[in-house]
Formats: C-alpha cells, sequence, structure tokens
C-alpha cells in the first residue's frame, strides 16, 4: 500500500495538468480496502477514486485523498454455453485485458481496443467506441463499501448502464471502490464491423471481412481499431489530452430531422424510432473549432472530440475553451453538448 501526503498528480492524468492531492491512497489488495477504506475520517474528505486519470481534467489542487486501485491480476473460466468470464483486477490497464483476450481466443472486446485507462474505469464509465460498450461484456462488478468495508457483488442490472453513465457516476459516486470486474467473452469470433469506417480500413490493409469464411481474424480487427484510433487521436505522451471530451447528444428524430433539412449528409446513428444520435465531433467541426487554439488549450486537427493541453495549460484553461465550444454549437445546433470527462 502507498500512503502518501502532498502527492503530484500530474503522472495520474493524461491531461498533464500539475496538481497536488492532500492524500494518496494506492491499495493493492481487497483485504487492504476492507481495511483501510473505513478508517478514513472526516479531515480525510473529500474523496476522489482515480484510476488511470484518462478521464479526468484536474482545475485545482485536490483538497483531500485520492484513492488509487493496484489490484491486478486475471482470472478466467469457460462456460458451458461458449462463453469464458474472466475476472480482472481493477488496476489492470483496459487496453492490456483486450490483448489478452483476443491472444487467447475470447472475442467481443476488439472495437474497445486502445481505450486509455484502468478496468476499474470500464464499469464506472462505461467506455465504449465502434458500437461495443462495456456493459455489452460486464457481467458483475465487485466493490468494497467506503464507509463500511464491507464487500459487494454487483450485477450488470443493478449497475444500470447507459451511454457513458452507471450508479458509480451517480448515486453511487464516492460510495464504493472497485476491487475486480468480470466479463463475458464468446469463443466464437462474430465481429461488429459497421460503426465508423472500420470496413475502410481494413480493405485498406487488404483484409477479407467475410469472418464466416476466415478471412478476418479478431487479431486483424483490433489491429484496424488500433490504427484508426492513432491516425485521429494524440498521444498524451507528447499532447496532454483525455480522448474524447464531449458524449454524442442523442436528440429526438424530430430534431434531428429538422437538422437534416438544413445540412445535407449529416452523419448520425439511428438509436431507436425516435432517438438518433450525432457526432459531437463533427458539430464542433462545423462551427469552425477543429484544429483552433484558444490561449494553451485547443481543439485536435484531426478529431475535433478531442480537446488538447498545448503545453503549460492549466485545467481553468481547458474549462474555458469547452465553454466556448458548447457555446457556439447550442447558438448553431440549439443542442447541448455535455462533457464525458470528469471535471474536478
Amino acid at each position: 500500500m502507498k500512503d502518501e501526503k502532498d502527492y503530484s498528480l500530474k503522472a495520474h492524468n493524461t491531461f498533464g495538468i500539475e496538481a497536488k492531492c492532500r492524500r494518496f491512497l494506492e491499495l493493492s489488495s481487497v483485504d487492504e480496502a476492507i481495511e483501510v477504506l473505513p478508517a478514513l475520517r472526516g479531515e480525510d474528505a473529500p474523496l476522489l477514486l482515480l484510476g488511470g486519470g484518462s478521464n479526468l481534467l484536474l482545475t485545482k489542487d485536490f483538497p483531500g485523498t485520492v484513492i488509487h486501485s493496484a489490484i491486478m491480476g486475471t482470472e478466467a473460466r469457460e462456460t458451458d454455453d461458449g462463453h469464458v468470464l474472466l475476472r480482472c483486477g481493477s488496476g489492470e490497464t483496459w487496453d492490456n485485458i483486450v490483448d489478452l483476450a483476443v491472444s487467447r481466443g475470447w472475442y467481443g472486446a476488439e472495437n474497445l481496443s486502445l481505450i486509455p485507462g484502468d478496468v476499474g474505469a470500464s464499469a464506472v464509465q462505461n467506455i465504449g467506441a465502434y458500437g461495443v460498450e462495456a456493459k455489452d461484456l460486464i457481467v458483475r462488478v465487485e466493490a468494497v463499501e467506503i464507509a463500511t468495508g464491507n464487500l459487494h457483488l454487483f450485477t450488470n442490472e443493478e449497475c444500470r448502464y447507459s451511454y457513458r453513465q452507471s450508479r458509480f457516476k451517480q448515486d453511487w459516486r464516492d460510495h464504493f471502490f472497485i476491487t475486480h470486474v468480470t466479463y463475458r467473452l464468446s469463443l466464437r469470433f462474430q465481429p461488429k464491423l459497421d460503426y465508423g469506417n472500420i470496413r475502410e480500413k481494413l480493405a485498406e490493409m487488404g483484409v477479407g471481412q467475410g469472418a464466416e469464411a476466415g478471412q478476418l481474424t479478431a487479431q486483424q480487427l483490433r489491429q484496424a481499431i488500433i490504427d484508426i484510433r492513432n491516425a485521429k487521436l494524440p498521444d498524451p505522451r507528447f499532447e496532454g489530452n483525455a480522448g474524447s471530451f464531449f458524449m454524442n447528444p442523442v436528440v429526438s428524430r424530430h430534431k434531428y430531422e429538422r437538422l437534416a433539412a438544413d445540412y445535407p449528409g449529416m452523419p448520425h446513428y439511428t438509436i431507436d424510432d425516435n432517438h438518433e444520435k450525432i457526432p459531437a465531433g463533427w458539430m464542433i467541426e462545423q462551427c469552425g473549432w477543429k484544429g483552433k487554439t484558444l490561449g494553451r488549450a485547443g481543439v485536435h486537427d484531426r478529431q475535433a472530440l478531442v480537446l488538447v493541453n498545448k503545453g503549460g495549460a492549466t485545467g481553468d484553461e481547458i474549462v474555458h475553451l469547452c465553454e466556448h465550444i458548447q457555446m457556439d454549437v447550442l447558438n448553431r445546433f440549439g443542442i447541448e453538448i455535455q462533457p464525458e470527462v470528469n471535471i474536478v
């Protein structure tokens, strides 16, 4: 266990913001969590549960205790219905889990390749990309209740997952420390290729797309996703960012049809008979923000959904840019776009 005071969080947030916390706790086992968490007192508040810091924007020093998981390890068990239950420590890097699954012939997570962050964050944030969300894979979540030290096991249904949401972000926020997540993966490869430009990328790679004929492998699909993400997303080691900064808004079909009449060819994804999802990045680009900067904060020149630290930016400068973009999108499209990142 690591327990340090006045601890720098710069290495724990992918925006690269310089900020400190009053106390930093890194827990390496369930037993440590059960023992240490209920012992926290009023002077340790407020609490911040921190994973890989890939979905966080710090605007100031944190005046309380940051709790970080270093619980590692994986366990796999095959089921009788052609699936594998993969139980992972919450401190494991998410993309390492995807890599492990693909290499072992456990399928379903390929489209979530290269998403930054830890396993615990996947269950909090309901990470998603290219037509797949973590909720499609999660079977159960194990967590320690911070106030009591009691161990809880939550089903997928109890977590109430929705687009980039869960109870861990809502009414359970700062109440539970996630220790393990179990995913249900398939022994049969059934690729999802119809979201974004996956098919185009596979064609560029010269890869056939008929998985039932053995023309496409999960490793090839994973590599295509990695190539797509690398082509449009900046590496936080060189340009601080948190990936997609805004959530894609879901609007009524009536609202979408009115906008589509003004913007022929506007991209969209059908949610159901009454709702459409419109890419926030497309709207931001239409407002002229792609590649633009505001002080030391900017919009990435290859993906308008990504806000970047151009060097030495503060969290407040990123927020200032965010608010300008939100205002322009609202004025032009009548749609409020909301940050996906956790602003602290």
